[in-house]
C-alpha cells in the first residue's frame, strides 16, 4: 500500500464530540424519519439493523434482536411484508451482536460480534470477538474468518482496483478507548491475523478520551471510500453519548476528509431506552444512496429501536475530490 501520507481539506485537526455537535447544530436540514416495525421475535427489542438489501430478489434487513435486560442477542435475517419485518423463513439465526454486510468479489459478506464468557460462569462476558461469513447468498454463508478478541467495527470493501480494503478498530495499548485502523490486501484469501493487528491508524479522529468506528463502508465514483460510522463520549456521570459520523478517505494514498455528524438522538422521537445510560445513543447500521442527492440511513436507537431517516447525501463532497 502507498504509505504516503496526505492531508485533505486544508488542515486536519482532531474535534471534540462536543465541537462536532456543534457543527451540526448549526446546519440546515430536511430530515424524514420513520421507525423500522418488526414482528415474529417474541416481544423482543429489534435495534442495530442493516440497510435493506436484495438476496435473490427479495428485500433483506439484518437486526439484533434481544431481551430488553440482556446483552445476550441473536441476529435475525428479516423479509418485508405491508411494512412489518419478520423473520425469514427457513434461515438461519447466529449468535451475535450488531450484525452488518457487504459484497466483495461477487460474494455476500455478513458479520457480528460474538460474546465470549466466563468458563464457571455463563453470564458474565469476559471477551468478544468479529466473526464473518462468505456466501453467494444468505441460504449458503459459510463462517471463514474471525477478528482479535476485543475488536469491533472490522469493516471490508472491494475497492476500485478490485483489492480489497480493510477497516479495523484496536483498543487499548495501540487504539486507547478505540481508534480506526485501515490497510489494503489483494484478496480475502489474504485476510489473516496480522491484517487485523497491523494496519495504519487514521491520525487525528479521536481525542484520547473519545472513541470511533466505522459501521459501513461505500465505493465512491472517484475511487474514494464513504466511511458511515460513529463517534461517542463519556459525560461526567458516564453515560454514553454516540453520534453518525462520515468521513470520506482516498485509499491508496491516506488523503482524508474531517469527521462530521449527520445525525443524532434528538433526530428520532421519544422512546424506550436499554438502560438509562444509553438514552443518548445512536448506532449507525448502513445507509443506501438514493436519487436527488438523498440517503436513507438505518440506525438502531438507544439499544432499544430501529428507525430510519432520511437525510441530505453526506459523501457527495467527497466525490468531488
Amino acid at each position: 500500500m502507498d504509505r504516503v501520507i496526505r492531508l485533505t481539506f486544508n488542515q486536519l485537526s482532531v474535534k471534540t464530540c462536543a465541537e462536532l455537535l456543534q457543527e451540526f447544530q448549526q446546519l440546515e436540514r430536511f430530515k424524514k424519519v420513520d421507525k423500522v416495525e418488526f414482528s415474529g421475535v417474541g416481544g423482543r427489542d429489534v435495534y442495530n439493523i442493516t440497510a435493506p438489501f436484495i438476496d435473490e430478489g427479495h428485500p433483506v434487513v439484518v437486526g439484533r434482536v434481544e431481551e430488553r435486560h440482556s446483552e445476550f442477542s441473536q441476529v435475525f435475517f428479516f423479509s418485508c411484508t405491508d411494512d412489518i419485518w419478520s423473520p425469514r423463513e427457513h434461515t438461519h439465526t447466529y449468535n451475535l451482536q450488531d450484525p452488518f454486510m457487504t459484497h466483495v468479489h461477487g460474494e455476500l459478506i455478513f458479520g457480528g460480534v460474538e460474546i465470549i464468557t466466563a468458563a464457571d460462569n455463563p453470564n458474565m462476558i469476559i471477551s468478544w470477538v468479529t466473526q464473518f461469513y462468505r456466501g453467494i447468498n444468505i441460504d449458503s454463508l459459510c463462517h471463514f474468518a474471525s477478528g482479535p478478541g476485543t475488536m469491533k467495527d472490522i469493516r471490508m470493501i472491494e475497492l476500485q482496483d478490485g483489492r480489497v480494503g480493510v477497516f479495523t478498530r484496536p483498543q487499548g495499548k495501540k487504539g486507547g478507548r478505540g481508534q480506526i485502523g485501515f490497510t489494503i490486501i489483494p484478496s480475502l484469501a489474504d485476510l489473516n491475523e496480522a491484517t487485523f493487528l497491523d494496519a495504519e491508524l487514521l491520525q487525528d479522529q479521536f481525542v484520547p478520551e473519545e472513541w470511533g468506528g466505522a459501521n459501513e463502508v461505500h465505493l465512491l465514483k472517484n475511487g474514494w471510500v464513504g466511511v458511515l460510522g460513529h463517534i461517542a463520549c463519556f459525560d461526567d456521570q458516564k453515560n454514553k453519548h454516540y453520534y453518525s459520523m462520515v468521513f470520506g478517505l482516498n485509499p491508496y494514498t491516506m488523503e482524508r476528509s474531517p469527521l462530521k455528524i449527520i445525525a443524532v438522538r434528538d433526530d428520532f422521537p421519544e422512546g424506550p431506552e436499554k438502560r438509562p445510560d444509553l438514552e443518548d445513543v445512536i448506532f449507525s447500521g448502513g445507509l443506501i444512496r438514493k436519487e436527488h442527492g438523498r440517503v436513507e440511513l438505518s440506525v438502531g436507537v438507544s439499544d432499544a429501536e430501529a428507525y430510519r431517516i432520511e437525510l441530505p447525501d453526506p459523501f457527495l463532497e467527497y466525490e468531488a475530490q
